[in-house]
């Protein structure tokens, strides 16, 4: 996971370097598959701790994944004019130094080698980056509501023959309620509660080992 969220940054930034700004809104083009791909591969995290293989709740991992891969998927992959968006490079280049930081921090764990500034950045990285990574999936999908109202894509409409509805734009607006309030405060308050329990109130970066 590290080395392929690690070949999607290194795409990105080479070709930001070949290109400048122009490269960003080819962004999906060049790293989209590579992107679905390595976020499919998260959903290994919740499979995880149902057979035993790690500690923690399945349901933490289930709802972030899917919560990233409704963004993916459903409001960037299923509709063509959303791939050549800024926003699209920014959140993939969030999610992905969220990554870099997070799975070298698990390996370290796992082979008993504490590391002091790999612990400082697994826990203090987010601070910028979940507020920014928040802001950004808020941005896409507000960008996708009119879409979605054109499309009627995902919307279900009566008469049919399980004898319900669904709407789509109403769904996407209440879970982009849903994220930028209580959801943002309940992220950033379960990862500033093991920040402190990681590396204590007040105390200063950790040395390097």
């Amino acid at each position: 996971m590290f080395v392929g969220y690690l070949h999607i940054l290194i795409i990105m930034g080479v070709l930001y370097i070949r290109d400048g700004p122009a490269s960003i809104k080819h962004t999906y083009e060049y790293v989209g598959t590579s992107f679905k791909f390595v976020q499919l591969m998260q959903y290994m995290e919740v499979m995880h701790p149902l057979f035993g293989y790690s500690k923690g709740s399945p349901l933490v991992p289930f709802f972030q994944i899917s919560g990233r891969n409704l963004i993916l998927f459903l409001m960037i992959e299923m509709e063509p004019r959303m791939h050549a968006k800024p926003v699209v490079f920014y959140v993939f280049i969030i999610w992905s130094l969220v990554e870099l930081v997070r799975y070298p921090y698990y390996v370290s764990q796992l082979l008993k080698r504490v590391n002091g500034l790999l612990t400082w950045l697994r826990y203090t990285i987010w601070i910028p980056l979940y507020p920014m990574g928040i802001i950004c999936e808020g941005v896409i999908l507000l960008r996708s509501i009119p879409y979605l109202e054109q499309t009627k894509r995902f919307s279900v409409d009566m008469p049919n023959k399980w004898n319900s509805t669904f709407d789509m734009v109403m769904f996407v607006k209440v879970y982009l309620l849903l994220l930028a309030l209580p959801g943002s405060y309940l992220v950033m308050s379960h990862m500033s509660k093991l920040r402190a329990k990681k590396l204590g109130r007040g105390r200063s970066k950790p040395k390097l080992n």
